[in-house]
């Protein structure tokens, strides 16, 4: 029975891009479960931009991480000891328990997955959290109509990749930038984007207007920046943008400049709205329904890109932000 486990901790707050040496892995009790309790070995974690934001120490719609303490986040495990009676040894359980190799913990924090129709992995990806950002993101927060005209940047990444094929699903036309023709082709052959482009050294307003030359209706936003300012300017009217993320400035050292275009969303009658996916909490059902019927149907496809132990967490969490990832980033831990 595990009594110990290791865990990665935050060791000091990064400055620009994260380095292995802002992490230090620890080993530490894990302890026995009591009345109430379970305990959990780890099968996957997942990494995601989002947490770059909770090595910061400011106020945000997630508390930051602690120096020295371990950092948490998306994981799926399997029960060794459960002293609560949801929960069985053996189940499949999701938890935000990452970054870690196994814990005990309240069961009340804890969700079953019950039958799976995918591995493990696939419900911290395109059956977790980004998928459902890209659901809610699309269809909730973008107000997508059958037949419209797309553009998602980041698009061959965990939350992109979705975006694209619901939009498909719903008969609509899809441009996708990413970063390198593997992951073009990504896009175009194996997902069928309509176009997509590399954005290193492109016009970005020149690649959406050959694309698309009768303007955007949904600008799904992953990036920011200079993607957002193209975007902007090839918007049709009453188009909206649901700003899921930022990724071009999360390691900025100094406040990047925003859009200097912004006005041209007043006479376009332009809907620019944040979120985040636990807005949503309520459609988690829904989603996982649907979503599986798309996953078993063939209608959506996904890819992960997987590393191999608890050693390699932070180089998977730094892979987001250099490029590394096509689709999910996970971190297994066994089979």
């Amino acid at each position: 029975m595990m009594t110990r486990s290791r865990e990665v901790q935050l060791k000091r707050r990064p400055s620009g891009l994260p380095q292995p040496d802002d992490f230090q892995i620890a080993e530490v009790d894990v302890g026995t479960p009591g009345e109430g309790f379970v305990l959990v070995k780890n099968i996957c974690m997942s990494v995601d931009p989002y947490m770059r934001g909770r090595m910061v120490d400011r106020k945000s719609y997630a508390p930051p991480f602690k120096i020295g303490a371990a950092m948490n986040g998306g994981a799926i495990g399997r029960v060794l000891e459960s002293k609560h009676p949801e929960f069985r040894e053996g189940d499949y359980v999701e938890s935000n328990f990452g970054w870690r190799e196994g814990f005990c913990a309240k069961g009340d924090v804890l969700s079953p997955l019950g039958k799976l129709v995918a591995p493990p992995s696939a419900y911290l990806g395109v059956l977790g959290m980004p998928g459902m950002t890209a659901y809610v993101g699309l269809l909730e927060v973008g107000q997508l109509k059958d037949g419209e005209t797309v553009f998602v940047s980041g698009a061959a990444g965990a939350v992109g990749s979705i975006v694209g094929q619901i939009a498909k699903i719903h008969g609509c036309q899809v441009i996708g930038s990413a970063g390198g023709p593997a992951k073009i082709r990504f896009l175009t052959e194996e997902l069928k984007f309509d176009h997509a482009f590399d954005y290193h050294g492109a016009d970005l307003l020149e690649e959406l207007r050959a694309a698309a030359p009768n303007g955007l209706d949904v600008y799904f936003d992953n990036v920011g920046g200079d993607h957002l300012q193209a975007a902007l300017s090839h918007m049709r009217p009453f188009g909206r943008i649901p700003l899921c993320g930022a990724i071009a400035q999360y390691n900025a050292t100094e406040p990047p400049p925003g859009p200097n275009n912004l006005t041209l969303a007043i006479g376009l009658g332009l809907t620019l709205r944040g979120f985040i996916v636990s807005h949503f909490n309520n459609l988690r059902g829904e989603f996982r329904q649907q979503m599986e019927a798309w996953i078993v149907d063939g209608q959506i496809r996904y890819r992960e890109t997987t590393m191999y132990g608890i050693e390699r967490a932070a180089e998977a969490f730094i892979g987001l932000f250099t490029g590394e990832n096509t689709g999910k980033m996970i971190v297994q831990f066994e089979a």
